[in-house]
């Protein structure tokens, strides 16, 4: 008679965070034109700016690295929170502008202050702007003025980076080969890397176990198929 197999010990879940200054980004094609723009400000085309690209493209990064650079204040620009005023008084970010939603003539007004009181608005969406639900005609308009940069999906040389910088944040080093292994069967998205190291690296210390191409193989498959229920997710 078999012995059981013994129960993995998920380990406590501590909050990771992973490193993401100016210095920590990665660059390359797909995301380098929307880095020189961020590294421009305050010299930029057109005071609005809006970079869209896919999800987990880098997009939170680079709005990130441009919120402590410019000292912007995050608005949602509905009626009533402010997002007017703030857009007067400095630099505004308003982030996933596509899913979060906006009234129509906040928005508007908010580009208008921006525009009259020589400030910036950086706005990211996965979707260009022509694709937002805009009724106002005024706002469609002044959205075709803005500087729009496209970010594409990451390349092999990118998600390879990002994978062995995540592992490094975790104190974590993995050979090239096994990255490379994840990099060809894995999501196309920074997002996906994300995932695919944490995952690792909770079932690895839930098992005891090194982070092996066995292992990387047995996580792949369960985001592939959409089930986490063996990681506690």
């Amino acid at each position: 008679m078999k012995s059981p197999k013994p129960a993995e010990q998920l380990p406590l879940e501590f909050q990771h965070v992973p490193s993401s200054g100016r210095d920590d980004l990665l660059i390359s094609d797909p995301l380098s034109a929307a880095v020189s723009v961020v590294d421009a400000w305050p010299n930029w085309p057109s005071p609005v700016v809006i970079l869209a690209g896919p999800i987990g493209s880098g997009k939170t990064h680079l709005a990130s690295i441009w919120r402590e650079r410019s000292g912007a204040a995050e608005i949602r620009p509905r009626e009533g929170e402010g997002a007017e005023e703030m857009a007067a008084a400095g630099p505004v970010l308003f982030e996933d502008a596509d899913r979060c939603g906006f009234d129509d003539r906040s928005l508007f007004h908010v580009i208008n202050n921006v525009r009259q009181n020589g400030n910036t608005l950086l706005m990211t969406s996965r979707l260009w702007p022509m694709s937002w639900p805009v009724e106002l005609p005024d706002l469609r308009s002044r959205l075709k003025a803005a500087t729009v940069v496209e970010i594409g999906e990451p390349d092999d040389e990118l998600l390879s980076q990002v994978i062995v910088k995540l592992f490094a944040d975790r104190q974590l080093f993995v050979d090239d080969r096994l990255v490379a292994y994840m990099v060809a069967r894995m999501e196309r998205s920074l997002d996906a890397a994300q995932k695919v190291v944490d995952r690792l690296d909770r079932l690895a210390l839930a098992r005891g176990s090194r982070i092996t191409r066995a292992l990387a193989q047995e996580v792949l498959g369960q985001m592939a198929e959409g089930d986490s229920s063996d990681l506690g997710d």
